[in-house]
C-alpha cells in the first residue's frame, strides 16, 4: 500500500548563506559554478560600496533532482565592502550574452582585504577588491526546471 506525500518532502528551501573566510567562500563557490547572467544582471553601487549580481543558479544541491528533474533558480550574490570593480575578457556592450561563472575565489593581502575573484567560461573574469570578505548568495524565487532538461556536465 502507497502512502500520500507529506508536505516536508515537497519543501523547497531558498539558500541565504554567508561568507566571511575563504572556507566559507568555496562552499558558496560550489553553489553558483555554472550560473548563468548577462552584463545587465550586475550591478555596482559606489557609494553603497556594494557589487552584486543576479543569477539563473542551477541547484546543485537539490536531493530531489531524480525526481523532478534539474532545476535552477535565481538567486542574489552580494561582494560587500568594495572598494574597486575591475573585469577582463567581458564586453560591456554586449548585453545580451549569456556568461557562466566558473568559480568564486578570495585572494588576500593585508589585515583581512583582498580581492573577490569571480571566474567566468571563455576567460573572463571580474575581480572585486575589497577592505574585508563579506559575501552573501540568497535564493530570491522559486525553483524551476532548467530550460535545457540537463545538468551542467564538465566531462571530458
Amino acid at each position: 500500500m502507497s502512502r500520500d506525500a507529506r508536505f516536508e518532502e515537497g519543501r523547497e528551501r531558498a539558500l541565504n548563506l554567508g561568507a566571511l573566510d575563504a572556507e566559507d567562500l568555496k562552499v558558496i563557490s560550489s553553489l553558483v559554478q555554472d550560473a548563468v547572467l548577462t552584463i545587465t544582471d550586475m550591478q555596482w553601487r559606489t557609494g553603497a560600496r556594494r557589487l552584486a549580481f543576479l543569477l539563473n543558479r542551477f541547484r546543485w544541491e537539490d536531493e530531489g533532482r531524480t525526481r523532478h528533474g534539474p532545476e535552477r533558480v535565481r538567486s542574489v550574490l552580494v561582494i560587500d565592502d568594495v572598494l574597486g570593480v575591475a573585469s577582463t575578457g567581458i564586453d560591456r556592450n554586449e548585453r545580451d550574452v549569456v556568461l557562466s561563472v566558473l568559480s568564486l575565489t578570495f585572494e588576500p593581502e593585508e589585515d583581512g582585504a583582498g580581492h573577490v575573484i569571480l571566474t567566468l567560461a571563455g576567460d573572463g573574469a571580474i575581480r572585486a577588491r575589497v577592505e574585508a570578505l563579506d559575501v552573501t548568495l540568497r535564493d530570491v524565487t522559486r525553483p524551476y526546471r532548467a530550460p535545457s532538461g540537463k545538468a551542467p556536465d564538465h566531462g571530458g
